[in-house]
């Protein structure tokens, strides 16, 4: 059916949204409460007025029935003067209340007036002072000023001066230079001694100074430009000048020397042309892009406008395909700055296409073009197909509206079968679909809309393996009837007013009986239908209309009711049934397309194929074509385009270079899409061939005045074919004419022209010719003056070209200078810089013999040009011609020479290139000079790929081979062959000469559970002819029941057995393998200590096999810590019965427990409380029944004793509570509870992060349950925060205390308390003993103290910190508990050491070491210093021993 396009009310019509009703409704109805509302308290005061009056009458009239009417009267005088009383008390209060505040107002307002005077008073004040100070400071500096002025003068001076340019073409050049003077100098610019004058040429030059910085800026400079620039700087003082050379070069555009085909697709006229002429220049342009649906991109133009004005520009405009591209919700336009930009928020298949950006204006219309294809977006469930695209409403009427949609490719997926539609309210989010069943084509009546209200719509299509995301949401669309706008007309009343009503309101009465519809025919006839469209009648009623159509067979007079609609304009009719208008778009079934015909695909460039084909034969209301490719070879499809184009011709990009492709196409319209066309032939994607590039560089290596030399380079592009040679002309300067200089073709680029005039001054531009034809000429040289050359240093090199250009690094080479000069060229000299540097850098320090060298250690990223220079023994001749500018960057996908071997053992260097034309060739290189020699080296290239073969490869061939590809923009690769890696590769040729049998694994052994021995191996492919062998000691050994050997073909495991592994077994074992020509051999040693280990492991085997037998240890003992800082020593037991006895021993003694362990859940456990250092000793558990013993040992000590603390730290550090403090009689002691401690654990203390150690003013010690650290004698020095550390083995636990400020003043106080009432009856020395005695052997020593206590001390002697055990050698006496004595008898050198002696109550102690040293009879006696009295140390009240 034809569809109707929107009509512009539905472009201009206002889409209201559901909250736009809801607020509407909300006003009526607040509006509605509110009247309400005024209504009830109207009637609510007239029935209260109503029911005082009654009352009031009530009231007279029980009065009067009572009293008379004077008393009445009295009654309400009396009632009326109380309530004028009342009212008057009201007033006085009320005026009283408004005087006060009256006055306090006031009383405000004057207080703020105060304020703001003082304020304006204030700051009159400063302002004053202010200006006064500045009149006496200008004052000073009048007087000042013409001396410091005087000081200031001076002529110009050039800081900066200007510097020379060489620029393309069309390039903008800023000159610039800074000068200083006084009074400031005035500039001016000359170009070749003429003034530059701006108004001359508007907008060509551009002439500023800032803060003696003055520049010249010339734009778009073109060859005329060539000339001296000067500026000359003047003042009162002096005058100066600086000059520059600019150098404007014709530019050509080399980076791709042919155009790509563009789409037939031909852009309207811009109806508007700015009345201004711009010359529009691209600088930079958007490529081809790659996008995904739901990405964002913007395509960017960097532009060159001339004239550049603020005001008026250009127009700017961006089409898709053929279609002016305007902004919306999707897209974003810019244009200023020098940029055109178009931005996509959220890409969709929708805007696929060929992207135009047109710069309009009276100097014509520059434009720019590129694809951006858009991909589907990962789909919901996999396998499922692309979204819909180009969803557009069409026909929309009061009730429905016609949806058409473009179907999606699905190259990868399966077919689609139909489509849901939605709709959805505008203002709401609530998508409804419209559709039950999916329906087959892109067309779909929506029915059931509101009138009056806005709809959007999305479509999802579905394939068997689910639904696809939605589409791009269409426009808004609101349903009115068409017919409505027609039949609207205004009335004009008093003044400016004005009423809107239908015609018929006007015309017709109510019930008028309509007319008859006009203007019946038939505007679209199908073989299933017809469709009917009709004027509506003249005299139509108020009533809406109901129309009744019907259809007459032919023949026959019989009129057929065919439906009955409201629609107003137009319906169809079936032909052959009588079909409900629902279901008519069901019969609407155009043909699916034909195929297409024969695809065509052709060269185009490096990475695109321009493919064509012939239309479908069957091609009824086509949408479009989609195209699929893919790489020979393969059956992988993939989608070109993923949205259908309308021409038959297609540019396919992004595909590789090099590649071959196959390419097919498919019709659709709105039914479906066609049968895939017929494959194109495969295609390598190369550029089209077209005419080589323009050659470049010409430079001048020799004349003897009657001729020249010239070399110059190849063009950069040779336009897809061999270059077959040059054509040279030339002219003499100041000649208009060129003179052919060789009819014939010239193969090399250095050729002699003769014939020349000495003295005179050419020029020459060469040609370049391929089977295309000859391409364009290059610029014409530098003038060359035909004279001698007679210097005796060399001339020029030449023919400088760059490759391997990596990222940090390129190789240069060059050709030797034709004039050597007076003797032979012995080096060269590389010169380098960044383009917009001035200085030259030298990258050899020493001449190079070679003619190429690798510059490294370049910048990344930056852009360098090269010159040469050559040296003979009169010195350093004239340089070359400067390089073409490099950047330093490596290309992407760069690829490298990798080295191998073939099949047959011939060792070769292999590179690819995929960026090959048919022009190209591989030139393969040893240092970087081409390889000449045939009987050492074999070339061999197919395609893209290029091997060089080494012939019988020796030392000879070490070195540094490379390889570079002509016609490509510079690929190029190296490979050093070393030595190490000569021998690889030899090695490597030599295993493929004389095959072996791969192993995937080496002659290894294993030990079963029983003790058995299993020697093996593994080959990677054995075939069934294969044989092997074992051999033991140099004797082969076959399968016997001693060794049982066999072999797994399939899986290529060979392997022996042996049940019973002996001593005798020591020695060699080797495996053989032969299998056809290939064979291999593996051996296992096993002698000495590699036999002995797999002796005891096997022995150890066997005897685990037998103890297993009966009751044994599944697990043998070990330990761990419990919670509660429990030693647990575990072990889990099997194959026990009732009858098996189960002990625990300590070192080989019985060691009872409260409970016997239980052998039937498996596990035994020994729990050690406290564990200490008493607790060292082996612990054992035995097993024993008939069937055998077992026993598992554990001992506890030395390693596992401390790898015990250290878990019973960790337990230990998590328990520790917070610090405490407790003050004593000594001093403050700083005490951390935890579940146990023990002193072998590694605990530290710390004072303001620095360890503590033990000491007799910071004691450190501990009980079971508690760590402390006690301070003996505090003093201001030992405020701080104190930390407590225990280690357990991976991380600590700390617990701090901050003793310092009031905690700190607290402890000390109560520590002072204690002190004093405690400190005279601790125990104590009165008499003291020396701190050091020297006695020869054999004597008696007696050392003897008094001592005092209450109550009365106990007394310990030690020796060395342990307890003296009292003999008859060792006699301790204490008498009246005050007078001590301790008597060694028979006095030997082992008694040497330090004694002390502990004398402590409850209260506290002291205590007293005292050395003494014991030499034999005839030694000469130690000379030692004077005895001294020994100074006791204080032991506190709390300590656990006096050893402490």
């Amino acid at each position: 059916m034809s569809l109707v396009a929107l009509p512009f009310y539905q472009k201009r019509h206002r889409h209201l949204d559901q909250s736009y009703r809801n607020t509407r409704a909300r006003y009526l109805l607040d509006e509605y409460a509110s009247k309400r509302r005024t209504l009830t308290q109207s009637s609510s005061q007239r029935s209260l007025s109503q029911r005082s009056s009654s009352q009031r009458a009530a009231s007279r009239t029980s009065l009067g029935g009572t009293t008379c009417r004077i008393c009445a009267k009295r009654v309400s005088e009396l009632e009326e003067e109380q309530r004028e009383n009342e009212s008057k008390k009201r007033y006085q209060s009320l005026e009283a209340m408004y005087g006060e505040t009256k006055r306090q107002r006031f009383l405000d307002e004057l207080a703020q007036l105060e304020e703001n005077v003082q304020l304006a008073r204030s700051q009159a004040r400063d302002k004053l002072d202010k200006y006064a100070l500045l009149e006496m400071v200008e004052d000073r500096m009048a007087w000042e000023r013409p001396s410091y002025l005087e000081r200031m003068r001076r002529a110009p001076e050039i800081l900066v001066r200007l510097r020379s340019h060489t620029v393309w073409e069309r390039m903008n050049v800023k000159l610039c230079f800074t000068v200083q003077g006084f009074p400031t100098p005035v500039v001016q610019w000359y170009k070749d001694g003429s003034l530059i004058c701006q108004a001359a040429e508007p907008g060509k030059y551009r002439i500023d100074s800032n803060y003696g910085v003055h520049t010249l800026e010339i734009n778009r400079a073109d060859f005329d430009d060539t000339a001296t620039y000067s500026a000359v700087a003047t003042n009162s003082y002096g005058q100066v000048s600086t000059n520059a050379a600019v150098v404007v070069r014709r530019f050509r555009d080399d980076e791709e020397p042919f155009r790509s085909v563009r789409l037939p697709i031909g852009l309207p006229f811009s109806s508007m042309i700015p009345y201004m002429h711009f010359d529009v220049q691209f600088l930079e342009k958007f490529g081809v892009t790659f996008r995904r649906e739901g990405e964002t991109v913007t395509l960017k133009c960097t532009l060159l406008v001339t004239p550049e004005l603020k005001r008026v520009q250009p127009r700017a405009e961006w089409y898709r395909d053929d279609v002016l591209v305007k902004e919306s919700k999707w897209t974003k336009m810019f244009f200023g700055e020098g940029q055109a930009s178009l931005s996509f928020s959220h890409l969709n298949k929708d805007d696929e296409g060929l992207y135009t950006l047109r710069i309009v204006s009276r100097g014509g219309v520059s434009e720019h073009s590129a694809f951006l294809f858009v991909r589907d977006a990962d789909p919901l469930v996999t396998g499922a197909p692309g979204a819909p695209m180009d969803l557009q409403c069409h026909d929309a009427n009061r009730d429905y509206v016609i949806v058409t949609w473009k179907p999606p490719n699905t190259t990868t997926e399966s077919p689609v079968i139909g489509y849901f539609i939605d709709r959805c309210e505008v203002g709401t989010n609530n998508w409804v679909q419209c559709n039950d069943a999916p329906v087959k084509i892109c067309k779909y009546p929506v029915t059931g809309l509101f009138e009056g209200r806005s709809y959007v719509f999305r479509v999802r299509a579905v394939n068997s393996a689910g639904v696809s995301r939605p589409s791009r949401v269409s426009d808004a669309v609101a349903a009115l009837d068409p017919g409505d706008l027609k039949r609207l007309q205004a009335i004009h009343l008093e003044g400016e007013k004005e009423i809107v009503i239908y015609e018929e309101d006007s015309r017709f009465p109510a019930a008028a009986i309509p007319g008859p519809p006009t203007n019946l025919h038939a505007s679209e006839i199908s073989r299933n239908y017809v469709v009917l469209s009709w004027e509506p009648p003249a005299p139509r009623g108020k009533d809406p209309l109901m129309y009744f159509i019907e259809k007459v067979p032919s023949g026959s007079g019989h009129r057929l009711r065919v439906q009955n609609t409201r629609r107003p304009s137009a319906f169809a009719v079936s032909l052959q049934t009588l079909v409900p208008f629902l279901q008519l778009f069901s019969l609407l079934r155009t043909a699916v397309p034909s195929a297409p015909g024969r695809v065509l695909a052709s060269r185009n460039t490096r990475t695109s194929v321009v493919v064509q084909w012939d239309k479908p034969k069957h091609a009824e209301d086509l949408l479009g074509y989609y195209v699929d490719f893919c790489v020979a070879g393969t059956n992988l499809w993939e989608p070109c385009n993923h949205k259908p184009i309308k021409y038959n011709r297609f540019v396919a990009h992004g595909l590789t270079t090099g590649e071959q492709y196959i390419f097919r196409v498919k019709a659709v319209n709105a039914v479906g899409t066609s049968e895939n066309s017929q494959e194109s032939d495969a295609i390598r994607v190369q550029a089209a061939l077209t005419v080589p590039s323009h050659p470049y560089g010409i430079t001048l290596l020799n004349c003897d005045g009657h001729s020249m030399t010239l070399g110059w380079k190849v063009p950069k592009f040779s336009g897809g074919a061999a270059i077959l040679g040059y054509y040279i002309d030339k002219r003499e300067v100041h000649h208009a004419n060129w003179h052919e200089v060789n009819p014939s073709p010239l193969k090399d680029t250095i050729f002699t022209v003769e014939g020349l005039t000495e003295g005179s001054l050419y020029e020459f531009k060469i040609a370049a010719a391929n089977l295309a034809g000859i391409g364009e000429p290059s610029d014409p040289s530098e003038h060359f003056k035909c004279e001698a050359w007679t210097m005796p240093e060399p001339g020029p090199a030449y023919d400088l070209t760059f490759c391997e250009v990596r990222d940090s690094s390129l190789v240069l080479l060059w050709k030797a200078p034709v004039y050597s000069g007076s003797s032979p060229v012995s080096g060269y000299f590389v010169d380098f810089k960044e383009v917009d540097a001035g200085e030259w850098l030298t990258a050899n320090q020493t001449a190079t013999a070679n003619r190429y060298l690798k510059a490294c250690d370049l910048k990344n990223g930056k852009t360098y040009v090269f010159r040469v220079r050559a040296v003979n023994a009169s010195g350093v001749g004239r340089p070359s011609d400067m390089s073409e500018p490099v950047l330093v960057e490596a290309r992407p996908g760069t690829k490298e020479i990798s080295a191998g071997v073939d099949d047959e053992g011939n060792i070769y260097l292999a590179f690819d290139c995929q960026e090959m034309t048919d022009a190209s060739q591989f030139t393969w290189c040893k240092s970087y000079e081409e390889i000449a020699d045939e009987g050492r080296f074999r070339v061999e290239t197919a395609g893209d790929h290029s091997k060089l073969y080494f012939k019988n490869p020796d030392k000879e061939d070490l070195g540094t081979y490379s390889v570079s590809v002509s016609d490509t923009d510079g690929v190029s690769s190296s490979f050093v062959l070393d030595a190490e890696e000569l021998e690889r590769l030899m090695l490597l040729s030599n295993e493929v000469k004389n095959p072996t049998i791969p192993l995937k694994s080496e002659l290894a052994y294993e030990i079963f559970d029983k003790g058995q021995v299993r020697f093996w191996l593994q080959a990677e492919h054995l075939s069934p002819d294969a044989s092997y062998r074992f051999i033991i000691n140099d004797r082969e050994v076959s399968d016997s029941e001693a060794h049982r050997i066999k072999c797994d073909k399939a899986t290529g495991i060979i392997e022996m057995v042996m049940d019973r592994f002996t001593i005798e077994n020591e020695g060699t074992y080797t495996v053989q393998i032969h299998d056809g020509k290939a064979k291999s051999q593996s051996s296992l040693v096993l002698i000495g200590d590699a036999f002995r280990t797999v002796l005891d492991e096997a022995e150890f085997q066997r005897k685990e096999f037998l103890r297993k037998q009966g009751p044994h240890f599944a697990e043998y003992l070990h330990w761990d810590v419990t919670e509660e800082c429990e030693v647990r020593l575990v072990c889990k037991v099997a194959n026990t019965k009732r009858e098996t006895v189960f002990k625990w021993l300590k070192d080989d003694v019985l060691y009872e427990t409260e409970a016997a362990p239980d052998l039937e859940k498996g596990v035994c456990e020994l729990l050690i409380p406290k564990l200490s250092k008493k607790d060292h000793g082996e612990y054992k558990a035995t097993l024993k029944d008939e069937r055998g013993q077992d026993a598992s040992v554990l001992e506890i000590a030395g390693k596992v004793y401390e790898d015990i603390l250290l878990a019973m730290s960790r337990v230990c550090g998590m328990s520790a509570s917070p610090l405490k403090v407790l003050c004593t009689p000594e001093g403050i002691r700083l005490q951390c509870f935890m579940k146990y401690f023990a002193e072998e654990m590694k605990v530290n203390w710390y004072h303001k992060d620095a360890k503590i150690p033990s000491s007799e003013h910071m004691r450190i010690g501990g009980s079971e349950d508690m760590a402390w650290l006690h301070i003996c004698e505090p003093t201001e020095k030992d405020k701080g925060k104190y930390t407590f550390e225990i280690f357990d083995g991976k991380s600590n636990h700390q617990r701090s205390l901050d003793l310092s400020g009031q905690a700190f003043d607290e402890a000390f106080a109560e520590f002072q308390q204690l002190n004093c009432f405690l400190v005279a009856d601790r125990g104590r020395v009165v008499g003291g003993l020396p701190d050091v005695v020297t006695i020869m052997e054999g004597k008696t020593l007696n050392l003897t103290c008094t001592v005092f206590g209450n109550p009365d001390p106990e007394v310990v002697w030690f020796k060395n910190d342990q307890d003296i055990p009292l003999s008859e050698h060792f006699l301790v006496k204490l008498e009246q508990a005050k007078f001590v004595s301790m008597t060694i008898k028979g006095v030997t050198s082992e008694d040497s050491g330090k004694y002390s002696m502990s004398v402590k109550n409850k209260y506290g102690g002291e205590k007293i070491d005292v050395t003494v040293s014991v030499y034999k009879h005839g030694e000469k006696i130690p000379e030692v210093s004077l005895p001294q009295q020994a100074k006791p140390k204080l032991i506190p009240a709390s300590a656990s021993s006096p050893g402490e």
